[in-house]
Parts: C-alpha cells; sequence; structure tokens
C-alpha cells in the first residue's frame, strides 16, 4: 500500500491536507485509527456535549494530575474519528487576532504574519452573514468550509451583547473580520442545521477523487530509512504492515498524538527517547514540549424568567429537539447555542484582547450535567494567552500506552491574576440593565464568594479545560533547538517528513482553536505542493485607540 503522500490523522488539518493534494492530483493515503461520523450524536450541533463523551469517538486522554488545581485530573478529548476534534467540538469558528499570527511572523515562523495567513482564511471560508452585516471585505464565500450565525432568538443571548455595551465595552458585528474586540454574534461551523467538520468540508469530497483513499488503522511508529521517512508503521484490518510515501509523509494526528508519534519513531528529546530503549534518529528537546491549552471558567447565573434552553433538559424535551431536527434539521437542534460572545482586554496596556466570553442560555457543564435545577444561563470566561506551559511525554515504547500530558495549569502567577479579572469583570456584565428582568442570583462561584483567596479556591476547584491543546511540535527558525518544524512544516533533522496540525502553533491563538488549525492544512498543503503563497492582504485590523490608557 503506497501513495505519493501518507497523511496521519483525519483531523482539522490532516482533511484540509487531503483535499489540497488530491486537488493537485497528488495520490493521498490518509490513515485514521477512528471511523464514522454518521449519526445525530455528531452531526445534529446541538448533541455536541455527547460525542467528546463517548468512548467510540474520543481518545479518552487525561492530564496527570495538575498540582496547582489541587491535583486534579482534567479531560482532554481529541476526536477519534473522521474529522477528528471538529467532529466532536463545540463548533465555535474563531480566527484568532491578527496580532497572533505576527507574534509568530516576529518569533520565526516567517511567512506567517496575519498579512499572509489572511488569504489563507478567506480562501478556506464560505461565509454566510445572513444580513447580520458582517464584514464581507474580510471574508472568504467560496470556499468549503461553511460558517454561519445562530438565529440569536433566545432573549438572554441578545442580552450579553447589551450588557457588555453597557457595560462600556465595544461592539462588533464581525470578531473575525476587521474588529475582533467587542460583544456580537458567535459563529459557527454549521451548514443547513448540520455541522461542517473538516470531514464534511474536506476529507469526503477529497475521497471522491480516485487519487484520495482512507485507510482505517492505527499507526505505531514513522518508517524512517537514510534519515527520511518513507512511510509508516501501522495496524490495518488486524495486521501490522508498512504504507509508503513515495514523496512524503504529513503527520497531523493533534497536539497529544503527534509528539507520541515522532517519539516512538526517535525523534524528541534523546536522554527520553533513550531512557525508553528507543534508538535516537533526531534530537529534539522541543517534540512534546511548549504544551498549552486555554481554561476556562463557567460563571453560573439562576434565571427569574422560564426562558433559558432548560425547558428542554429533560427527556420529552431532548426527544422534540431530535425530533424537530431530524424532520429537516431545524430547531434548537440545528444551533450549538453558543450565539453570542465577546472579546476584551484584561487591563489598560493590553494592545489587544486576552480575554474570551462564550455565551450559553443554560446553565450546564460540558459534561451535560445541569448545575442546578432550573433556569439559568453561564458564560464560558477565561485568559488567552496564558504564560504557563507544559508538555507531552512518553509513558513508555508501547504504542497502546496513553502519553503523559502534564500541562502545568495555573503554573504562572499572572494567570491567578487574570482568573479573578475574569471572574468580576463576568459579574459586572450579568449586573447590567439588560439582566435585570432575568438576574436571579448567582449560582457559582456564588455572592459568597468575594476576596482573591475565595476566587483562588472557586478556580482551583472548578477550572476545566476548553479544549485548545497546542504547541507541542514548535514552529520555528532551523537554528532554534526549540524548534521541531521550519515554517514549511518540515521536521528538522529529518528528510520527507511534515507536521501540520496546532501542534505546531508557537503560541496559542486568540479564541477556539479550530478554525486555525484547518488554517494549517489549507496552507501547509501550498509548502508541500512548492507553490507560491497566496498574495498577502495588508488589510489592518481595528485596535482600540485608547488601549494604553484604559481597559475599555
Amino acid at each position: 500500500m503506497e501513495a505519493d503522500y501518507v497523511v496521519v490523522g483525519a483531523g482539522s488539518a490532516g482533511c484540509a491536507m487531503a483535499y489540497r493534494l488530491a486537488e493537485a492530483g497528488k495520490s493521498v493515503l490518509v490513515v485514521e485509527h477512528g471511523g464514522t461520523d454518521v449519526g445525530p450524536f455528531i452531526q445534529m450541533p446541538g448533541a455536541l456535549s455527547y460525542p467528546m463523551n463517548m468512548k467510540m469517538y474520543d481518545w479518552g486522554f487525561q492530564s496527570e494530575p495538575e498540582p496547582h488545581l489541587g491535583n486534579r485530573r482534567l479531560a482532554c478529548p481529541r476526536g477519534k474519528v473522521i474529522g477528528g476534534s471538529s467532529s466532536i467540538n463545540g463548533m465555535v469558528y474563531v480566527r484568532g487576532h491578527a496580532r497572533d499570527y505576527d507574534h509568530w511572523r516576529d518569533h520565526g515562523a516567517e511567512g506567517w504574519g496575519y498579512a499572509d495567513v489572511l488569504p489563507y482564511f478567506k480562501r478556506m471560508e464560505c461565509w454566510d452573514d445572513a444580513g447580520h452585516g458582517g464584514d464581507a471585505g474580510w471574508r472568504g464565500q467560496n470556499g468549503p468550509l461553511h460558517i454561519t450565525r445562530g438565529t440569536m432568538e433566545n432573549p438572554l443571548t441578545r442580552a450579553f451583547v447589551q450588557a457588555g455595551g453597557q457595560a462600556g465595552y465595544e461592539l462588533t458585528n464581525d470578531y473575525n473580520g476587521e474588529k475582533q474586540e467587542g460583544f456580537g454574534p458567535f459563529e459557527m461551523t454549521v451548514k443547513n442545521g448540520q455541522r461542517w467538520s473538516a470531514a464534511n468540508a474536506y476529507l469526503k469530497p477529497a475521497l471522491k477523487r480516485e487519487n484520495c483513499d482512507l485507510v482505517r488503522g492505527l499507526v505505531h511508529k514513522l518508517v524512517i530509512e537514510d534519515g527520511r521517512a518513507v512511510g509508516v508503521d501501522a495496524t490495518v484490518k488486524g495486521q501490522r504492515q508498512v504504507v509508503r510515501a513515495r514523496v512524503e509523509v504529513i503527520v497531523s494526528a493533534s497536539a497529544i498524538n503527534s509528539p507520541k508519534i515522532l517519539m516512538l519513531s526517535g525523534i524528541g528529546p534523546g536522554a527520553h527517547l533513550t531512557e525508553h530503549g528507543i534508538d535516537v534518529v533526531a534530537d529534539r528537546r522541543g517534540v512534546g514540549a511548549n504544551l498549552q491549552d486555554h481554561l476556562e471558567l463557567y460563571i453560573q447565573m439562576a434565571s427569574s424568567q422560564p426562558v433559558s434552553l432548560y425547558k428542554y433538559w429533560n427527556l420529552a424535551g431532548k426527544a422534540y429537539v431530535g425530533a424537530r431536527w431530524l424532520m429537516g434539521f431545524g430547531g434548537p437542534g440545528a444551533s450549538n447555542q453558543f450565539e453570542s460572545c465577546g472579546f476584551v482586554r484584561s487591563d489598560k496596556g493590553v494592545d489587544y484582547p486576552d480575554i474570551q466570553f462564550h455565551f450559553l442560555p443554560i446553565a450546564v457543564r460540558y459534561d451535560g450535567k445541569a448545575a442546578a435545577e432550573g433556569h439559568g444561563f453561564q458564560a464560558h470566561v477565561g485568559p488567552m494567552r496564558s504564560k504557563s506551559r507544559g508538555a507531552v511525554t512518553l509513558r513508555s515504547a508501547d504504542p497502546m500506552d496513553d502519553p503523559v500530558i502534564r500541562f502545568n495549569y495555573m503554573s504562572d502567577e499572572s494567570d491567578w491574576v487574570d482568573f479573578r479579572k475574569c471572574i468580576r469583570l463576568t459579574r459586572e456584565i450579568f449586573g447590567q440593565d439588560a439582566f435585570k428582568p432575568y438576574a436571579s442570583h448567582e449560582i457559582q462561584p456564588g455572592a459568597a464568594v468575594q476576596s482573591d483567596d475565595e476566587l483562588d479556591d472557586f478556580i482551583r476547584e472548578h477550572a476545566e479545560s476548553a479544549y485548545h491543546p497546542c504547541g507541542t511540535c514548535k514552529m520555528g527558525r532551523a537554528d532554534d533547538p526549540d524548534a521541531v518544524v521550519d515554517p514549511e512544516g518540515r521536521v528538522i533533522g529529518v528528510d520527507g517528513l511534515r507536521v501540520a496540525d496546532s501542534s505546531i502553533f508557537p503560541q496559542i491563538t486568540n479564541g477556539n482553536l479550530n478554525g486555525p488549525s484547518i488554517l494549517v492544512g489549507e496552507k501547509m498543503a501550498d509548502h508541500v505542493l512548492a507553490r507560491d503563497p497566496l498574495p498577502a492582504d495588508n488589510a489592518e485590523p481595528w485596535t482600540s485607540p485608547r488601549w494604553r490608557e484604559a481597559q475599555r
């Protein structure tokens, strides 16, 4: 079994990579351990809490006990299904802020500044503003990835945007356009009421071509001969075999599995590999390092009126939502219900947003557990640019063992300062006039939790991952000892091998990571094909003229 290119992982970036390589006439084999995405648990947007809690769709990773979070082990869901995590995520679409990419460029990822990536965002998007007045000139209309907005019919959803304005923050019609900062409508990867994952957008169209095939198999390691990757050693249909690449192997297996596969193949920190009896092919200390994520809290309020989604939080309600969706992909199940949001700066002197809000018109956890009996609403809030760093390392040389995942959450003192601000700013927003008809009392943290120490205890006990791991195969200059890949995704020290997924992010982007991960697949495909990059787009994003002296 062989092809020009072997892509390891049918996730967000891998699907985009396969699509563009096949489109260019190259033969492609995509090796994916997960199975089909058929069924309402994945395809119905409103069912988003189910697939990430189902073993058939999720790798089931957990962090090691986190010392700064009371030694709790936090869930780290990663998609084990075609589409990868884009098939089990919340479908929120955020490009990230322009300055995120300029930071990449300025720290060794040449060619990845905002002017360089903006044309690729436009190429991948099929954006429908549905008459909401977004920034059409900043968006793409003809790409594979469909992006829509919810109807914002729920009064709580609208109240959140109004409250942000009343608190003195900016409003924005399109946070993915010229102006990220402010409160406004959220966007989601949904088409005609169905989840529009990377599998639906990219992989399935690619598989309709004769030159692209999907192989269900588990990759154990890369096959490297004379310093060059020539294929992968995988179990396919119960049999170990080598899937060979005539040109290159592209690893797109996630920020958790990509470094694991590299290390099992002898690419990584030499001493760590030797400890596990693995021959060192390329001693790269950055493999598995630089692990980053977003943490968030759920600030929850009880509602004094029965206007939340809680009316569907029972067997009859869920049956109604499911039936409405099955009959024509409509009703509440056609939305992820994250329909309004906010991006704000935590303090004066911060030049672009570093706090993100997701608003949800029900008080509920990602695992589907309601925090209280009755109507409520919540904001997911967290800092976007934590200085804490962790690592992914090997548990053993056995490919069947999960890697050791240590995020080292909240290890930097600034994280605590930022999270306290997040809680207090959210409380201020919920205290605005727009919520006066609805806000009853605070469910959590609870009105009694006020001092720094009390807030810290709440953070320690309740902070949860936003499921945005990245950074473990950092992109940078070839002479950077911490870099794993160069700006064209080539693994430093091994020929014929690239990495293309969120693991290459030098620094986490501002917001949800599915959009930037797909971007990596899109742009890296042009590097693989040795094409000239798309012409730079030097549109200048909005920055608050008062950022030096005012927080809002």
